[in-house]
């Protein structure tokens, strides 16, 4: 499903260069369950931003479904991402002139899936993850942890092939964050690939492989004994 081969990503500032990724090379089957881990800046998110293409690196080849989308129009590479990819974003990146509603509905819209399936699949979600009191509420009148069961509503709702979670339970209780590892683990058992960014290693533990960066490079890769 995704092979990258020769990743660098750096930012460049008077004549010096910050490498953030080096030489990453890396190769993640259909239906697996990916956990990246390392300490903070050693360039988790940005690999994973780069893999949801909402990124670029400076070097090397990224091909995801057989198709080289470093080499692909911006339009091309956004149908790609709409079509294949859901994002837990860290940060949660909600709409916030948007409802609770209308931000799970937004990515239905995308796809032009029509109104009445659009209503039961939000009403499942919202249902699902025990926020149907919430749906008309802004993101501003959430706390943290709900924010993020928001976002990852709305990143599985299209049921992607592709799920990216960067950090999925970092806002949540103990409590959501075994619920919402859960439902990953479920979709993984339905075919989904998942490739998470993670600090907990019993989170590590739902995936079959993790690899472990440190200063913009894979150190290391293993196979949880509990996979």
């Amino acid at each position: 499903m995704i092979d990258l081969k020769g990743i660098f990503k750096y930012y460049s500032n008077s004549f010096v260069k910050t490498y953030v990724l080096q030489d990453v090379n890396l190769h993640v089957e259909k239906g697996e369950f990916l956990t990246v881990m390392g300490p903070s800046g050693s360039g988790k998110s940005t690999l994973l931003h780069i893999l949801g293409l909402l990124d670029d690196a400076n070097k090397g080849e990224y091909s995801f479904l057989g198709e080289p989308v470093n080499r692909l129009s911006e339009r091309k590479r956004s149908d790609i991402h709409k079509e294949h990819i859901g994002f837990v974003f860290q940060a949660y990146h909600l709409i916030d002139e948007l409802t609770v509603y209308e931000n799970i509905e937004t990515p239905l819209l995308y796809k032009k899936i029509k109104g009445k399936e659009r209503k039961s699949m939000v009403a499942d979600m919202l249902d699902r993850f025990n926020i149907v009191a919430k749906k008309d509420l802004f993101p501003s009148q959430l706390s943290g942890g709900q924010q993020q069961l928001v976002g990852i509503a709305r990143a599985i709702i299209t049921q992607p092939d592709l799920i990216l979670a960067d950090e999925p339970t970092g806002n949540l209780n103990s409590s959501q964050g075994e619920e919402i590892m859960s439902i990953f683990r479920d979709l993984h058992a339905q075919g989904t690939t998942i490739i998470q960014v993670t600090h907990s290693e019993k989170n590590a533990s739902y995936g079959n492989r993790t690899i472990h960066l440190l200063d913009g490079r894979i150190v290391k890769e293993e196979v949880p004994a509990e996979a």
